[in-house]
């Protein structure tokens, strides 16, 4: 008996759900076809009537959880660039790779990765970038943007170092670091264009 079509929807909804968490926590190599599935609650075998390969999983994975993640700071009101890296710069993120930034826990690995996988990270870099602009110092948008970039490149290479640390104090220095960096330069914010 054939799935509807919108049951085979909804399938293909959770497989993306559980997906981009198993990447976050074990990398992309780290997770095959298989263990998706079976955290998806399905067969190895279903897995192809959604998806062409590995590949395609990967980058409607990242495009679906950058697009949540996006959807969730909105509601969380971390749109304002010092709110959203006082939570990004913490400890719990830290511990909570499964959950947490794509770009820390899978930048590295992805940039020798497929097309798709660079694809969906360069579009929610744009959108990312774009969002924090919005709050970043400046006296002009280019500033702003300039801000921004160095803003988030500042957070997502401190996130890395801190969860790379075997040495919880040198950790928690890394993100406190940053974290001052950041805010420092916020304070120093000029007024926008106008």
């Amino acid at each position: 008996m054939r799935n509807s079509q919108a049951v085979k929807d909804a399938n293909r909804r959770r497989i993306l759900e559980v997906a981009a968490p198993l990447f976050r926590e074990r990398g992309v190599q780290g997770v095959s076809v298989a263990d998706v599935m079976q955290a998806a609650g399905m067969t190895h075998g279903g897995f192809y009537r959604h998806f062409v390969d590995k590949d395609e999983l990967v980058a409607e994975a990242l495009a679906t959880s950058s697009q949540q993640r996006a959807d969730e700071r909105k509601s969380a009101e971390q749109s304002d660039l010092a709110t959203y890296a006082a939570a990004y710069l913490s400890a719990e993120h830290r511990e909570r790779r499964r959950e947490g930034c794509m770009f820390a826990a899978l930048g590295s690995e992805l940039v020798r990765g497929p097309d798709g996988g660079r694809q969906a990270m360069t579009e929610a870099m744009r959108e990312q970038i774009k969002t924090l602009s919005e709050t970043a110092a400046g006296r002009n948008a280019k500033e702003r943007r300039r801000s921004a970039l160095a803003s988030w490149s500042t957070m997502v290479g401190a996130l890395t170092l801190s969860r790379l640390s075997d040495d919880p104090e040198l950790s928690d220095e890394i993100l406190d670091a940053a974290l001052n960096l950041i805010v420092t330069r916020l304070s120093q914010k000029t007024s926008p264009d106008g």
